[in-house]
């Protein structure tokens, strides 16, 4: 009997759905700001999702899988040159989430937290811009720890089928920054372009053309998401 009632108190959700991803702190910003180092210059993109929620007494324990992309772009300078900026971030995450029941009505709030880690790619096309050779780059993969936080409600569609509505904060580089030089045999602007370089770059200057990243670069999003939940 006591088995029976425990195993009838957890419960399994299963489901898929769609976001925005909008870039906060230095993930956003313009692409004249990428071109100086002080930010990254995306937009806001498109987001992908796979999400479970394991449900205990009480409590739940929620993973997820993300597919995001992001783009921009724009002058390098004002009035001068021309960049595109894309990146595809790819996010895995955990964490437990507390949910509030409201008596008689269909709907559940949230609240939640989560750890992660976050994987970053892309690309970068710079033409006529100034102390760049024209061209398209890819962008050295690199991964970051990060922590989140969200909110939301499931919604009751059918007895086995909610729609869930989540608004997350992400913080996504909380550890493992570094600054990176691809072709440490050259010295040359391009490289601060080719990889992540959350980090200072350890030879800055000020007025250096060439080592030109300053300080720390955080990188933290707004998700809103939809996601169709099915209970197994």
């Amino acid at each position: 009997i006591l088995s029976a009632s425990a195993t009838s108190q957890v419960t399994l959700q299963v489901g898929g759905g769609l976001g925005i991803l909008m870039p906060r702190s230095n993930y956003g910003g313009s692409t004249i700001e990428y071109y100086r180092g002080t930010k990254y210059g995306l937009s806001n993109g498109i987001n992908l999702q796979a999400k479970a929620r394991l449900r205990f007494i009480g409590l739940s324990l929620v993973g997820e899988v993300d597919y995001s992309s992001l783009r921009n772009s724009g002058n390098s300078e004002p009035n001068q040159g021309r960049v595109e900026v894309s990146q595809k971030l790819y996010s895995l995450k955990v964490g437990p989430e507390l949910q509030f029941k409201l008596p008689a009505l269909p709907v559940t709030p949230y609240l939640g937290a989560n750890a992660a880690i976050h994987r970053f790619s892309g690309e970068t096309t710079f033409q006529g811009v100034s102390k760049v050779p024209s061209a398209t780059y890819v962008v050295q993969s690199a991964s970051r720890l990060g922590i989140g936080a969200s909110g939301g409600v499931l919604l009751k569609l059918y007895e086995s089928l909610f729609l869930d509505l989540g608004l997350h904060y992400n913080l996504m580089n909380i550890s493992g920054k570094s600054w990176e030089d691809v072709n440490p045999l050259q010295d040359q602007r391009l490289d601060s372009y080719l990889a992540l370089n959350d980090e200072r770059d350890p030879a800055f200057l000020p007025n250096d053309d060439k080592h030109f990243i300053a300080a720390q670069r955080a990188i933290h999003s707004l998700l809103l998401t939809a996601t169709i939940m099915f209970s197994l």
